[in-house]
């Protein structure tokens, strides 16, 4: 579909000619693949915005970490620590 576009010297107060006969006709642009990218990316980022809020809506919103207690020495000491964590001296090959 074409636009009409006004000519630089026309004017518009004396013509007689209907208004879809005045002007010059461009074509409109088209889109490109370029255009696609961009709807494509636009979908992305919604996306991952959606499942970054179904991801918070598990933690109920809450971004502070919690801190978790300092393991007193006396336990590190005797080696009671659980399973995962092992000796802090002892290196394992």
């Amino acid at each position: 579909m074409s636009r009409a576009r006004s000519g630089r010297g026309a004017s518009t107060a004396g013509s007689a000619r209907p208004a879809a006969a005045r002007g010059i006709y461009v074509q409109a642009p088209k889109s490109d693949i370029y255009v696609a990218l961009l709807a494509v990316a636009l979908g992305a980022m919604i996306l991952g915005c959606l499942l970054l809020i179904l991801v918070l809506n598990r933690y109920e919103f809450k971004t502070k970490v919690s801190t978790l207690g300092r393991v007193p020495a006396s336990v590190v000491a005797r080696g009671d620590l659980p399973n995962n964590f092992g000796n802090p001296t002892t290196v394992r090959l």
